[in-house]
């Protein structure tokens, strides 16, 4: 796995919204439904999905910053020093080759060779395809690509999903935070099974948002355009604002013209972090239905006196 600095093709530096901008880009360029005959974007596609995974989330990418996981999310190896049994410890010589004789003639007994290699190399060790008697064993399994259609209002309340997969399980899926429309979440283990002895794939979900008929999207922020009476714009007063949990009241003061926007701090969409994007509703001034002689001749009083 390339650093993922170099996959997004970002600096070390950039922001949050940098990094999101290159990852949606090459999300879209190389997505699997754009490019059915192409291998190399589909490995394209998942390589910038992994690098997201890391410089997508402020802890894991301080955690790669600092040398503690690698570029594939894993704890790096920290050495072989205190080891007191592997030739007296630090600067200490110790032979795998002579460990290797003993397991492969049973000196070790019931695959204790094996077990000490994994306890020291963790899964790196099985999978780099010495097993017992060394044999190689099966490559991991491929990943399939699978599509998760959600809407809004599922997005703000980090509703649990059922969703079936290419491989046929059926699996709940919780909408992580800060999630935007295109983003592919890598599902680990769950793509096609690999064979004997051998890790499966992974599945690779795709968000997409519905598009809502009444709020936009911007980042973890919503928009939308909110009726005003011509009394409450002219008075002031309380009107009602949608949101995606629910309608609020929100005040506007007197003499509001219609284009003004008022903040809803926290009537957003949830964010990484745990909080909440605002609502930025806009004013519309609706006039009354139908016939209104009183509006009419106020209006017609009030031409007059601007035109004197």
């Amino acid at each position: 796995m390339r650093n993922p600095y170099d996959v997004l093709g970002v600096a070390k530096g950039a922001s949050e919204a940098e990094i999101k901008k290159a990852y949606r880009k090459l999300a879209k360029d190389f997505h699997p439904d754009r490019n059915k005959n192409d291998a190399k974007a589909k490995d394209r596609f998942a390589e910038a999905n992994s690098a997201y995974e890391i410089l997508g989330d402020a802890e894991k990418r301080k955690q790669f910053d600092r040398g503690e996981i690698d570029a594939e999310g894993k704890p790096r190896a920290t050495g072989f020093e205190g080891f007191g049994g592997f030739g007296g410890g630090r600067g200490g010589n110790f032979d795998f080759e002579n460990m290797a004789r003993a397991q492969r003639g049973g000196g070790m007994g019931g695959g204790m060779g094996e077990d000490i290699f994994s306890h020291i190399f963790g899964e790196a060790f099985r999978a780099g395809g010495a097993g017992p008697g060394g044999q190689r064993q099966a490559a991991k399994g491929e990943d399939v690509a699978a599509e998760l259609l959600v809407t809004l209002e599922q997005v703000a309340s980090e509703e649990k999903l059922r969703l079936a997969l290419p491989t046929g399980r059926e699996v709940d899926v919780v909408i992580p935070r800060g999630v935007v429309d295109g983003q592919t979440i890598r599902l680990r283990g769950l793509g096609q099974s690999g064979g004997l002895r051998a890790e499966p794939g992974d599945a690779l979900l795709t968000i997409r948002i519905r598009p809502h008929p009444r709020f936009t999207v911007e980042g973890a922020d919503l928009r939308t355009s909110v009726d005003v009476p011509l009394e409450d714009a002219v008075l002031g007063g309380t009107i009602r604002v949608p949101t995606l949990t629910g309608a609020v009241e929100m005040k506007i003061p007197a003499m509001t013209s219609s284009g003004r926007t008022f903040r809803l701090r926290g009537k957003g969409l949830p964010k990484k972090d745990g909080t909440r994007g605002d609502l930025f509703a806009t004013t519309a001034i609706v006039l009354p239905e139908g016939e209104d002689a009183a509006l009419t001749e106020f209006a017609r009083g009030r031409r007059a006196a601007n035109a004197a």
